[in-house]
């Protein structure tokens, strides 16, 4: 089984909707990344003596899961049922949290990546009554990006990541948004995302990461 098979896995049958969101089961998600590679692990980044980022008093978990040895690292809030952030959350909501950042990173590396690209069915899957065509669209690559080496496979990933830190600075979120960026951590991949956004994004984002490394000197 490779990242392809994973981005055709049907994973409508294991999901659960809460307000607009919908979850995979991390435990049928982690199965199925056992059965793909036996080697797969993840593991939750850890920032001094806790297993969350403090922002503004809400807190971000982050996850790094291991797949057909490449590391991908996925970011998640701690939310409470309206899937608002929490402010001081309990050991059970982080640890909540921190399954489905897992489940969301596994996402990065194929399985049930439809999910978070808005589709119903996965690539190349018709729904039966309408037969209509829920291939993720794929923006054409830039010069820029062309050059890096990136597989089509991730880049279309990054393409995605980009179109939501762009929705989340619409909404002037910046710390998903800039949540959303630190998730790309291979080198490449990273530079391929950055040409991908506008300079005003950018430049907010760089502006953000000032001020928490400013807050975490202080």
């Amino acid at each position: 089984m490779n990242i392809e098979t994973l981005l055709k896995t049907n994973v409508n049958e294991h999901t659960e909707k809460k307000a607009n969101l919908t979850y995979l089961s991390w435990a049928w998600a982690w199965a199925e990344a056992l059965k793909a590679d036996p080697k797969v692990s993840y593991k939750v980044e850890m920032f001094g003596d806790k297993c969350y980022m403090d922002i503004h008093g809400t807190c971000m978990v982050w996850v790094t899961v291991t797949m057909f040895e490449k590391a991908m690292t996925c970011q998640l809030p701690v939310m409470d049922h309206r899937n608002k952030a929490i402010s001081s959350p309990d050991a059970f909501q982080v640890n909540t949290a921190i399954m489905r950042c897992m489940t969301k990173a596994l996402s990065l590396h194929g399985l049930g990546l439809y999910i978070y690209a808005g589709e119903d069915l996965p690539e190349g899957e018709e729904a039966p009554d309408t037969k209509k065509d829920t291939k993720v669209t794929i923006i054409p690559a830039s010069p820029k990006t062309e050059t890096l080496g990136i597989s089509a496979d991730r880049l279309a990933i990054i393409q995605l990541c980009a179109e939501n830190i762009k929705e989340h600075f619409a909404k002037d979120n910046i710390i998903d948004a800039y949540g959303e960026k630190m998730g790309i951590t291979d080198g490449e991949e990273a530079i391929a995302l950055h040409n991908l956004l506008p300079s005003n994004i950018r430049t907010a984002i760089r502006n953000h990461h000032l001020s928490l490394k400013e807050k975490a000197e202080a």
